[in-house]
């Protein structure tokens, strides 16, 4: 957590609280330990208060793309989000190339193909008949879950969103149609 602050014109950065990120592995599955980044952020922002007071023009949230938590109708997490290095989406982009072509999710996305993206996130949850997807009514990318636990508002932010394979890049607007096709709901987004 570092403080920023304008000091003769120039940004000047205050390291408050340095954590390490370590994924948990928990039945063969790798997970962000959300709930200690949780504690650790909010650590870092009680002694930015301690140290600068509580009035502050912003709080931004910088993390790895692509990862995502769920949400229920009542907006509570419904598990620890699945880290971006877990072996789920092995061999995933194979059979969704199999329902949308490889150059039609280029030319709509833009995005680099790795088996590590949101979309093959989803479609190796729908694989799984995952129940966390079938619950879901919000889908928030790890900076927005963040966003949201710190402010209580969801929404996704463009730049996080272009990460995840599902964004058109020329309507810029989330590619309703790639995932109507992929039979994945639009209506977490």
């Amino acid at each position: 957590v570092m403080a920023g602050m304008l000091e003769h014109w120039r940004l000047a950065l205050h390291q408050m609280h340095r954590f390490a990120n370590q994924p948990v592995r928990c039945n063969g599955e790798r997970y962000w330990d959300f709930l200690r980044l949780w504690h650790d952020i909010t650590e870092g922002l009680r002694r930015a208060v301690a140290e600068y007071g509580a009035s502050w023009d912003g709080v931004g949230v910088d993390t790895w793309g692509v990862d995502f938590g769920l949400l229920d109708e009542r907006r509570p997490l419904l598990g620890n989000p699945v880290h971006y290095r877990d072996g789920r989406t092995h061999g995933v982009m194979k059979s969704t190339f199999e329902r949308c072509s490889q150059p039609e999710i280029f030319a709509s996305t833009g995005v680099q193909f790795m088996e590590l993206n949101t979309l093959y996130q989803l479609m190796a949850m729908q694989q799984q008949s995952s129940p966390q997807l079938k619950m879901a009514r919000t889908l928030l990318l790890m900076p927005d879950l963040l966003h949201y636990a710190l402010s209580g508002i969801c929404s996704a932010e463009y730049t996080i969103a272009s990460t995840t394979q599902m964004l058109n890049a020329n309507a810029c607007d989330w590619d309703r149609d790639l995932l109507e096709r992929l039979n994945l709901p639009a209506r977490i987004l």
